[in-house]
């Protein structure tokens, strides 16, 4: 037993099963499950309808799917996107208008601050027969201007229209939310189980090798094995890692694709010569077991519990 093992005294009075029991049931931390062969798809169904594909295509990153439900689901990328950037061009147009109300704006108080500037200049003809009088007169004002100035001066100014908070109750002073800024959308199709971009040109089509051609598709479908490896004739399964020629579409083992075809780099069926991009890689949902190299672990993050 180790340390860690001898220092855990709790382990007999709270046990590891009501921990997880307790975390569940109180709905804080993040719980793991592993998932079962009922919940993994099969290797040559789709990723999308999760059903057997009756013609299928692969990406350039192995994930298989139905050509009706791929090529559905790119047109409807496309339409979302057309639908995100004629958004953005509203916008960006509402914003253009918007630049120039306000440029205007600003050129016509300008222009209005100038002509009361220019209309306060009053230029009077100079009398010198009065004179003495008007000297009098402006020593009066001005004596009548600073006593004015100071009794202005001891009144508190009240508040400016600037420090008053918008109020809530009265329509004209409730504040409004300024509207949401789209950002500019990008125009590449990317693949739903991959991330990465995606174009009708990429699928390459798909040829299974059915276990007995005479069955019809129900009958095969009614199988649990239904397909062999083109070369080797060996059963493809969850738990066979697969290939596909690009050439030819042939879906193959991995042990075949190491053992003969990467020894002259042909394609077996076609006789077309091949590079390393030319063999795609079949992903597959494994078989429920830990040893099958594929993670089956699923996880929910939900809020932590803050003391």
């Amino acid at each position: 037993m180790t340390r860690h093992g001898k220092n855990c005294t709790a382990g007999a009075v709270y046990t590891y099963h009501e921990k997880r029991k307790d975390t569940a049931a109180s709905g804080y931390g993040t719980q793991s499950v592993r998932l079962g062969k009922d919940a993994i798809k099969d290797f040559d169904c789709c990723c999308l309808s999760l059903q057997t594909c009756r013609d299928p295509v692969v990406t350039p990153d192995g994930y298989l799917y139905e050509k009706q439900a791929i090529l559905e689901y790119i047109l409807h990328q496309k339409k979302e996107i057309a639908k995100k950037m004629k958004a953005y061009e509203k916008q960006k147009q509402t914003q253009k208008t918007d630049s120039r109300l306000e440029s205007k704006s600003e050129e016509r108080g300008i222009a209005e601050r100038f002509k009361t500037r220019e209309n306060s200049i009053v230029s009077k003809p100079i009398n010198p027969f009065t004179s003495a009088l008007s000297s009098g007169q402006a020593k009066e004002t001005d004596s009548h201007s600073a006593t004015s100035a100071s009794t202005d001066c001891s009144t508190p100014a009240g508040p400016s229209s600037s420090q008053t908070l918008p109020s809530f109750w009265i329509p004209s002073l409730t504040p409004e939310a300024k509207p949401t800024v789209l950002k500019k959308p990008s125009k590449t199709v990317v693949c739903p189980m991959s991330g990465r971009p995606l174009k009708m040109n990429d699928l390459i089509p798909v040829n299974f090798t059915p276990l007995d051609p005479s069955l019809d598709r129900v009958a095969l479908l009614a199988r649990q094995e239904r397909y062999l490896c083109a070369v080797t004739k060996d059963l493809l399964g969850n738990s066979v890692p697969c290939a596909v020629l690009r050439p030819s579409g042939a879906v193959v083992t991995q042990e075949c694709v190491e053992k003969l075809i990467k020894k002259d780099m042909t394609d077996p069926l076609t006789g077309d010569k091949l590079t390393e991009k030319d063999i795609i890689p079949l992903q597959r949902g494994g078989t429920g077991f830990a040893g099958s190299g594929v993670a089956l672990k699923a996880k929910e993050a939900r809020p932590v519990m803050m003391v």
